[in-house]
């Protein structure tokens, strides 16, 4: 059985670096041709760029799964968990200790192994394209605030779910799932004050006109909007986002000022009034219950497999304690994603529809957000021609020529109906 494991897992690492390779290629093949709403905004040289940005990003993310997998498979099926398992059970006799400690110690060695990738990524890729503008002592403050955030949190995460387990052996799966829900939704509400703070500053929008136009827009969707917020995303890197955060009818509203350099303010709302679409389309509510339906059904279905007993044998193991199981459970987990997460991907993708639909409406101006997502485009050197199949299995954005041709078609409707419109006003 173990060999049949690590079978499919080489099997699902392989299909990820074959898909990855697969849409290079197709990039590379359809880099000459530019849509036409493209061209004012991408001429030869951002053609060239934008496919060596791809190409670059693209091989190191091949390298550093490569190294991941090799690394993850010798622990897995080379007896490294074997060793560890024990390494944690001679620190300590207490489950939840022995189980923080193995988490968090995993944890933070992912961590602690991708940050020469993160390094590159950032100060040799991002620089060489013009997009970080991080010092190394700030790329360095990041980590090291994200290292101690991860300690604090996994160990109140972890600490919490053992507890449970171990007053609970008969309903855990209820209650760690009931606790990771809370803990989870508590993130969400202290994140803006409390984490999202540590790594950026918060200011009011330096347009004076911009601000009241974003409240009109938010009412006039039935939304009411909280405190808008301009962030200092520029020390980081020059790519543009804006976003929402908080629980409940009430949304703080964060604009990146690099959103805000890129664009002018009907494309800036034209971007907002997407993210709107996703409130009024109740997105963010389905995927907060969706996920918290599928990890109902997952610890479920571990709570089973671990009182089953058979785990271990898996992968060839005589024993295992609770938390190396659960890292077999999350082996398995892993495996049978890579063929649900194409479901996930397009619900996502519908959704991304339905909101740019909804901020059409909105504004009654779909040419700003195909302008805004075409500057976008230019502004993150974005790959204009994923592979089809690449798109179906991975993208959870429906491809973003296909989304400018979309909104160029209603902007054309539109304009046809308001022709339409008056000249029935003159006859």
């Amino acid at each position: 059985m173990k060999y049949l494991i690590l079978s499919a897992w080489l099997l699902v690492v392989m299909c990820e670096q074959w898909l990855e390779w697969l849409n290079l290629r197709h990039q590379r093949r359809q880099s000459v041709f530019v849509p036409p709403a493209f061209t004012k905004n991408f001429d030869a040289e951002t053609v060239r760029q934008t496919l060596a940005y791809e190409t670059d990003k693209k091989r190191l993310a091949l390298v550093a799964q490569g190294f991941m997998a090799m690394l993850f498979a010798g622990f897995m099926f080379g007896g490294g968990i074997s060793r560890y398992d024990g390494w944690t059970g001679s620190v300590t006799d207490s489950f939840i200790l022995r189980g923080s400690l193995f988490f968090i110690g995993l944890t933070n060695a992912w961590l602690l192994l991708d940050l020469p990738f993160s390094w590159w990524r950032n100060f040799r890729i991002e620089a060489r394209y013009g997009f970080n503008t991080m010092t190394m002592r700030l790329w360095l403050t990041d980590a090291l605030k994200g290292m101690a955030l991860s300690l604090l949190l996994y160990g109140l995460l972890a600490g919490g779910c053992l507890c449970l387990v171990q007053s609970r052996p008969d309903t855990w799966w209820l209650w760690v799932w009931s606790f990771v829900t809370l803990f989870g939704l508590l993130l969400m509400v202290i994140a803006p004050y409390l984490i999202e703070p540590l790594f950026f500053s918060f200011a009011p929008v330096q347009n004076p006109a911009l601000e009241p136009r974003i409240r009109q827009l938010a009412e006039q969707a039935g939304m009411r909007a909280g405190r808008i917020f301009q962030v200092d995303a520029s020390r980081r890197s020059r790519h543009g986002n804006a976003y929402f955060t908080g629980l409940g009818r009430q949304k703080r509203i964060i604009l990146f000022d690099t959103l805000l350099a890129q664009m002018d303010d009907d494309q800036v709302l034209a971007v907002l009034a997407h993210e709107i679409g996703h409130w009024k389309h109740r997105h963010i509510t389905r995927r907060l219950l969706g996920g918290a339906l599928v990890s109902l059904g997952g610890l479920f279905l571990a709570w089973l497999l671990i009182r089953w007993g058979g785990l271990p044998a898996l992968l060839g193991l005589e024993k295992a304690s609770f938390p190396a199981q659960v890292v077999i459970l999350s082996l398995l987990a892993g495996i049978a994603s890579f063929f649900l997460a194409p479901v996930g991907s397009a619900l996502s993708r519908r959704q991304e529809w339905q909101a740019d639909r909804f901020a059409c409406q909105l504004t009654g101006r779909p040419a700003d957000l195909a302008e805004a997502l075409v500057k976008l485009a230019r502004e993150n050197l974005a790959a204009l021609h994923p592979h089809p199949l690449y798109v179906r299995l991975r993208f959870s954005h429906p491809p973003i020529v296909e989304r400018v041709a979309a909104l160029q078609k209603l902007a054309r409707a539109s304009a046809e109906n308001r022709s339409t419109a008056k000249e029935s006003v003159h006859d």
